[in-house]
């Protein structure tokens, strides 16, 4: 169904490059757009006489979409100027010098321009905008009359804060690129738009703050998003697919989020925003592990409560791989690092159990996974009735008969809940898909499987790169700076600065450290040389009050 390569532009196309160019034969002009969209019944054309009955009024046509454009502007801001025009100023110019008149004195709209080739034309009636058409003029006017039905901006349904912004992206990427900006209102927030897709066309934007994101990742970003050949964008994951580094992994190389507020904080810390129309969630650039166990709220909560939030997360990511391999891996291989009366009781319970615990687990995993697809897929009025059915009824069920043992089902709930807990849902995804990978080593070697795919997982981890970034940075290579705001979530004077991700490889393997994007070199060059007197001042035994390399340290920002 989904068509991820360009097969080149169909024949039509080509017979419309061949003719790209405006006749200026009005009627000729409204058939050939009433051919090229199928003769379809929202196309509107309303015929307009400029310049009154006498002596001879001027032709002309407006064209645009219905569904996508709004009327109340097409009405107000484009017929009744047009049919206000002296007679006089319409008679006494020529077409071309009409258009230009009509487009200096008559269209009130902000958003207007005058389009040469064909293809400009029928890309803007297809986009919304509405089109001028003059008899003998071999140009057209375009006027930004885009609307149509819109969600209206609402609570985030995927990321839920308790405290916090409760507005989120919507379809309609000019709304997203608002919500943004009124949060940054910087002249330095820079905005790249363009199109993706030979045939849906789909607007795609690029967001960055000028001096704060690093400039080699902007153009790569750029020049991977121009590389693009794909038929239609219809969600920002079929950029995603396109411009990651790595493809074949689980884990996700790309965050995603419908927080303006989310979206705009990762501005500030340097990474690059990419907004696609038709879609509320934007993509946001270079992506580390630790960022998908951060959540929205932490900065709205006091710092402490926010590190015990992260401490939790990080405890539930491990019960989410793991959890049902130590259990199989203990009671198939490692009885005697369980407690002697717990092993009494959990050999009483799989007395009359078929199945090996390995198996059971498998049973119990599968069969929570079909209850969450289920869940997800049933209508909203009975989902609820499916989610008791399937947790208590069948789990009570499937004890009473004897097939599994009440522990495994509190094990498989617990690692259930776990992978609940997590802030995003693409690491959850890939989490649970380790599980069953974790689940079969315990089942073959138990705890020396255990590990040697923690070993094998972490190798893979470490490989990863988004945008040039190790996926597993600050953890590898290890950033001192970066701790205050990865697991720890430190207060935010602390922070100073925020750790940028953005830095080049070679930049973190030299200095071990990530530099701040958008210095100049003046600046560089002076924090190199307080460096370098703070390490002659401990060299010499610490000679120089706290005060004095207190002031050294602080002087460059002033500057």
């Amino acid at each position: 169904m989904l068509r991820h390569l360009s097969r080149g532009r169909s024949g039509r196309q080509n017979k419309s490059n061949a003719q790209s160019q405006i006749t200026g034969d009005l009627q000729q002009m409204l058939d050939r757009v009433l051919e090229e969209s199928g003769h379809s019944p929202d196309i509107v054309i309303r015929h307009l006489k400029l310049g009154g009955p006498v002596p001879v009024p001027v032709e002309a046509a407006i064209v645009y979409l219905n569904a996508l454009s709004n009327q109340q502007m097409i009405n107000n801001f484009v017929i009744k100027p047009l049919m206000g025009l002296e007679p006089e100023k319409v008679h006494a110019y020529k077409a071309d010098r009409l258009m230009k008149y009509i487009l200096e004195n008559a269209l009130s709209l902000g958003e207007t321009s005058v389009v040469k080739e064909w293809n400009d034309i029928m890309m803007a009636v297809l986009s919304g905008d509405t089109v001028l058409l003059v008899e003998g003029s071999d140009q057209g006017i375009v006027t930004g009359t885009a609307g149509g039905e819109w969600r209206a901006v609402n609570e985030p349904t995927s990321q839920l804060v308790v405290r916090g912004p409760k507005d989120s992206f919507v379809e309609s990427i000019a709304t997203n690129i608002s919500l943004i900006r009124r949060r940054i209102k910087s002249p330095d927030l820079w905005l790249e738009s363009m199109k993706i897709g030979s045939v849906t066309h789909t607007h795609v934007a690029m967001m960055y703050m000028k001096g704060c994101a690093d400039p080699n990742l902007v153009e790569e970003v750029r020049s991977r998003l121009k590389g693009i050949r794909i038929d239609g964008v219809l969600e920002s994951a079929y950029i995603e697919e396109f411009i990651q580094d790595k493809t074949f992994t689980p884990f996700p190389t790309i965050f995603n989020t419908e927080r303006p507020d989310v979206a705009a904080g990762n501005l500030l810390e340097g990474r690059v925003v990419i907004l696609v129309d038709g879609t509320p969630y934007t993509l946001i650039l270079p992506t580390v592990f630790a960022q998908f166990m951060q959540s929205p709220e932490d900065y709205a909560q006091r710092f402490d409560i926010s590190i015990l939030m992260r401490i939790i997360r990080y405890i539930c990511f491990v019960i989410l791989l793991l959890g049902p391999a130590v259990y199989v891996a203990l009671t198939t291989f490692h009885y005697e690092m369980i407690p002697t009366l717990l092993l009494v009781s959990l050999m009483a319970q799989r007395e009359g159990v078929p199945f090996p615990a390995f198996v059971e687990a498998i049973i119990m995993e599968v069969v929570f996974e079909i209850l969450r697809e289920a869940g997800v897929r049933m209508p909203r009025a009975i989902g609820q009735t499916v989610s008791i059915v399937g947790a208590l009824i069948l789990g009570q069920a499937v004890v009473e008969a004897g097939i599994i043992t009440p522990i495994m089902v509190i094990v498989v709930a617990l690692t259930g809940i776990a992978s609940f807990a997590l802030p995003s849902y693409n690491l959850s995804i890939a989490g649970r898909l380790f599980r069953f990978y974790f689940l079969l080593l315990a089942g073959l070697f138990g705890f020396y499987g255990i590990t040697l795919g923690l070993i094998l997982m972490v190798a893979h981890m470490n490989s990863i790169r988004s945008f040039g970034v190790p996926y597993l940075s600050p953890f590898s290579p290890f950033v001192p700076q970066a701790q205050k705001d990865v697991i720890l979530r430190l207060p935010i004077w602390m922070h100073g600065w925020k750790p940028l991700m953005t830095s080049s490889q070679q930049d973190i393997e030299k200095t071990r450290e990530i530099k701040p994007q958008g210095s100049g070199k003046s600046k560089s060059s002076e924090d190199q040389t307080d460096s370098n007197e703070e390490q002659k001042d401990r060299k010499q035994g610490g000679s120089g009050s706290p005060e004095s390399r207190r002031g050294k340290q602080e002087e460059p920002n002033e500057n």
